[in-house]
């Protein structure tokens, strides 16, 4: 299995087993993007986003043996759990890392 990998400066990232790493949309983002049709209530600017783009994937766990291939690819949009995430930062940059369990949904 092909693993994934980010660079974000100096640093490399390489989330393990069914681990993704998310780059959140800013509340300006989410208002910029009308093509999802999902419409959020007036919420609070400093409130963090449930949806981002994908940046890197781990390569699955492994279930009796036989490693399971992730379900989201590099460069999705999901929607995520707001309470199953890590905050990650990386060369000033906050991403999450997240088990795959807790992306809710791929948004096309």
């Amino acid at each position: 299995m092909k693993k994934t990998v980010i660079k974000k400066g100096s640093t490399t990232i390489m989330p393990l087993g069914s681990r993704v790493l998310i780059k959140p949309f800013t509340k300006d983002e989410l208002e910029k993007k009308t093509n999802f049709g999902i419409i959020l209530p007036d919420a609070d600017k400093k409130e963090k986003s449930e949806q981002g783009k994908v940046l890197a994937v781990g390569p699955g766990d492994i279930d009796d043996g036989v490693r399971v291939a992730p379900v989201v690819k590099v460069g999705d949009v999901v929607l995520f759990s707001k309470y199953g995430y890590d905050d990650v930062v990386v060369d000033g940059e906050e991403l999450y890392l997240i088990k795959e369990e807790n992306v809710l949904a791929i948004l096309k």
